[in-house]
């Protein structure tokens, strides 16, 4: 065992998992700890349901992201969301649409080839993801969540050729699955800009991972059942102390399965994105009752994937 820690220790990447738990000195370009994300705000009504909510609770939320996706999203909704976030100064972030378990191959439905639900098989389905992430691009958007880490690397060399902007912020899916200091630095070195980490992980887990990495931790504090339905209330002070810079994201348990969504989840995705705001305002209250002086970003800040609106809704 001394000698893989040595390897480890000797290529700059932590050997244990930390039991002190170390204040991170990392930071957000604004010099804050933490951000807020709400998931799964799926389409523009709901989405005007989540801004509602969030003017009645007085929150400040930093990025609204949406699991559906860019493909299943008329330009006209695409448009509309981007400039509902970019007049507030928030980040809006679209997943990318084609992903395996939409695909005609039954691998990503099986209980073993889970780990492949949103990669995307064939070079085609590689490029159907590419070509949505220009789509998304061209209509305005600066943020999208991938799953994939060929199209991670195909947005970093995008980005290069100038395909998609390069303020463009990559934001990679909790299912990637990526869970340990190394594997995680992979995917920065692939072109993540920020990255949502599995919801399980324990502190000290965590804090070996902030040490390897430089972009910003994304982590559920409330999860979905399907990622294991906790709630992790109680930690969020720790985890802005630990994970400097962080997202933190309320998601929900008990929530219903409403991918892909539409028309016919709407009254649903209602309530669910005003229950989700509500949870954030009691982390909200968690996070003033325990950390006050734990710095939030101001919205507008610099690294939020703002869209760019223009009086026609587009670039």
């Amino acid at each position: 065992m001394n000698e893989s820690q040595k390897l480890l220790e000797k290529l700059g990447y932590p050997h244990t998992d930390y039991t002190d738990l170390p204040s991170s000195n990392k930071r957000f370009p604004d010099g804050a700890q933490y951000r807020i994300e709400i998931p799964s705000v799926e389409g523009p009504v709901a989405l005007k349901e989540t801004l509602k909510a969030i003017d009645e609770y007085g929150l400040t939320i930093h990025r609204v992201s949406q699991g559906s996706g860019i493909m299943l999203q008329t330009d006209d909704e695409i448009k509309e969301m981007c400039a509902l976030t970019a007049e507030r100064g928030m980040e809006l972030s679209l997943f990318v649409g084609p992903r395996g378990t939409w695909d005609i191959s039954a691998g990503p439905l099986t209980d073993s080839g889970k780990s492949q639900a949103l990669r995307h098989e064939g070079a085609n389905q590689l490029v159907y993801a590419m070509e949505d992430l220009k789509r998304g691009a061209n209509l305005g958007l600066r943020g999208a969540l991938v799953a994939d880490e060929g199209l991670l690397l195909m947005s970093k060399k995008m980005k290069e050729e100038g395909l998609l902007p390069t303020n463009f912020v990559v934001k990679v899916s909790v299912q990637m699955g990526a869970c340990n200091p190394v594997s995680v630095k992979i995917m920065e070195e692939l072109g993540a800009n920020t990255y949502n980490v599995p919801s399980s992980l324990t502190l000290h887990k965590l804090a070996a991972i902030r040490q390897a990495i430089d972009i910003p931790i994304d982590l559920y504090v409330e999860v979905p059942d399907n990622f294991g339905g906790f709630l992790r209330y109680y930690e969020i002070p720790e985890l802005i102390r630990v994970l400097a810079p962080v997202y933190i994201k309320f998601g929900l348990k008990n929530h219903p399965d409403v991918y892909p969504s539409g028309k016919q989840w709407e009254s649903t995705n209602i309530s669910l994105v005003r229950e989700r705001v509500r949870r954030a305002a009691i982390g909200m209250e968690i996070i003033n009752r325990y950390s006050p002086d734990a710095v939030m970003s101001a919205l507008g800040a610099e690294g939020l994937g703002i869209a760019k609106v223009t009086v026609n809704g587009g670039v």
